[in-house]
């Protein structure tokens, strides 16, 4: 099998596994607990303490950029005609794609909710539980 085809199989195994991260995510984020209306710092702060839905968001997050780019790459080779051009295109959805990788990925396992909080904070007492600030 060329690269072509395995990006094509990469494309349809990931849409797959893209729908249900996606709908997990919104079901979880949306539609337990309170919904829309518990969604907030405190919330997102909790989901990040466990490294489950540290490595849902993140495998999501990874499977999204390499989708979308390996997509704007077959979008590039159809229709650039330039053979430097298109060198150049894909070279450059590879590496923001991969740039943003890295960087999203540090966001979510370096998360601290905790960095700079105040007492007037809503999570001041959970923080101060976990031992990372007060006295």
């Amino acid at each position: 099998m060329n690269l072509e085809k395995w990006g094509w199989v990469f494309m349809r195994a990931s849409g797959v596994v893209l729908i249900v991260l996606i709908f997990g995510h919104l079901f979880i984020n949306l539609m337990v607990g309170e919904g829309i209306h518990a969604l907030d710092f405190a919330f997102i702060a909790g989901k990040f303490a466990t490294p489950f839905w540290q490595w849902w968001d993140v495998l999501m997050l990874w499977l999204a950029f390499i989708h979308g780019g390996n997509g704007m790459r077959t979008i590039v080779n159809d229709y650039v005609t330039t053979e430097k051009v298109r060198k150049a295109l894909v070279w450059a959805i590879g590496l923001a794609a991969g740039l943003l990788i890295i960087l999203g990925t540090l966001v979510v396992f370096t998360f601290d909710p905790c960095l700079g909080v105040t007492e007037s904070s809503t999570l001041w007492d959970t923080c101060v539980a976990a031992g990372v600030v007060g006295n």
